[in-house]
């Protein structure tokens, strides 16, 4: 059964199914458009890099709100870090429709976002208010040259739109009829025979739940 991992950045997990819905990760995988990417200096160094670093470990492009490319009850696990987080509450539901979509019955979602309590019982400890804002990611910096809006329209709002604690995302999940969800300490998960998935990314910032799809 296939296995995936959506919004993988540059944590793929090896041996999965890996999608993201960055705009380097599409073009990647495009005949001939890396090479003259490459010789020309088109974009800027970081796209690049994700260029080679999608085609180099098979990331596939993915636009997870609208649709996940699987078929309907063809995936056992689905796995996403550190992508929710990106959506509009909106945008969220829909992906998770996407996800009940493609799981088998029983099959399990693992979900791990920033983790809001963490971050605030870190402001509590430290009374930093300016990194308490900047670790949320909420804020944006408003594009002030014609290339920076341009690249706005492009790329998109890469910010957060929207942050979770165990108890809050559990009830997302729930909403969107996946049963049972619950927090998952890091390094646990209920996934049978998870290698090489990493049950701790980004702790303990991050706060990771589970659930079934019915």
């Amino acid at each position: 059964m296939t296995r995936l991992n959506v919004g993988c950045g540059d944590s793929p997990t090896p041996g999965w199914t890996n999608y993201d819905n960055s705009p380097s990760a599409r073009v990647a995988r495009v005949p001939l458009v890396l090479p003259l990417v490459e010789r020309f200096g088109l974009l800027t160094t970081q796209p690049r890099e994700f260029m080679r670093f999608a085609r180099a470990h098979d990331i596939h492009y993915a636009d997870a709100v609208r649709r996940i490319p699987e078929a309907d009850r063809s995936v056992e696990v689905l796995y996403t870090s550190h992508m929710v987080e990106h959506l509009d509450l909106d945008e969220a539901k829909s992906f998770l429709r996407e996800a009940r979509r493609v799981l088998i019955p029983g099959g399990i979602i693992r979900v791990a976002v920033p983790d809001v309590q963490y971050l605030v019982n870190r402001y509590v400890t430290d009374g930093d208010a300016d990194g308490l804002l900047a670790r949320l990611y909420l804020t944006r910096s408003r594009p002030r040259t014609w290339l920076a809006r341009a690249l706005h329209l492009f790329v998109g709002d890469r910010q957060h739109q929207w942050m979770y604690d165990g108890r809050s995302l559990c009830r997302l999940l729930a909403s969107a009829g996946f049963e049972a969800p619950q927090v998952m300490p890091a390094g646990t998960t209920l996934i049978p025979d998870p290698d090489p998935l990493n049950l701790s990314e980004r702790s303990p910032e991050s706060v990771f739940v589970e659930a079934r799809n019915p």
